[in-house]
């Protein structure tokens, strides 16, 4: 073997390895959920008890005649890197259908946990097959919709969070419908925290309820 061929094998040997270093860096999480100690809760409550949870700055949805209302509750301790463009996606799915909710009230500010959906987080449901709820549905072979909406907590220092979810009631819902709607019991629905990283990198799922 050439001095000159040694040294493009070694080349390529070291750029494979730099390239695989790379992504291990890229995808390994900074921490596990058991860094946060996480705790939650989910429970079933009328207006006020969902306005009251939430507190007087913070409009909760209100619910008429057969909807219902699910009040969340999910507390972490502070991690120990900050979150730096990533987020904790906190979602809540009904486990018959994998819908979410869409419509939320939050007590925190809107700049510290937003209320949406994102295409990128079907990346979830490629590696947690028991967050199939996470991603948008599916119609079809080809048709994407939204699945209703969850939490984009952008903001490390956001916890205690409390949320409350409507779950409206539907007299001929849509065969298509894509949200979840009442009626629905606590034991019908999953709670679930994943962390996110800044290019969208799912690091970890975390099953609170359910």
């Amino acid at each position: 073997m050439t001095t000159r061929r040694a040294a493009t094998i070694l080349a390529v040997i070291l750029t494979v390895t730099a390239v695989v270093a790379w992504r291990w860096w890229h995808d390994h999480p900074p921490y596990g959920p058991e860094a946060l100690e996480l705790t939650s809760s989910l429970s079933l409550v009328s207006n006020d008890e969902a306005q009251a949870a939430l507190g007087e700055n913070a409009p909760a949805p209100f619910a008429t005649g057969r909807d219902q209302l699910v009040l969340g509750r999910v507390s972490w301790q502070t991690p120990p890197k900050p979150l730096d463009g990533g987020y904790f996606a906190i979602f809540l799915i009904d486990k018959r259908t994998d819908h979410k909710p869409e419509v939320f009230g939050v007590s925190a500010p809107q700049e510290a946990v937003g209320i949406g959906s994102a295409g990128i987080e079907s990346r979830i449901t490629e590696r947690y097959s028991w967050l199939r709820g996470a991603g948008d549905a599916t119609f079809g072979d080809d048709e994407w919709r939204s699945n209703g909406n969850r939490l984009h907590v952008a903001d490390e220092t956001a916890a205690p969070l409390a949320f409350v979810a409507l779950f409206p009631y539907l007299e001929e819902p849509h065969p298509e419908a894509s949200m979840a709607t009442a009626p629905v019991a606590l034991s019908d629905l999953l709670l679930a925290m994943v962390y996110l990283g800044p290019d969208g990198q799912v690091y970890w799922a975390q099953r609170l309820q359910g």
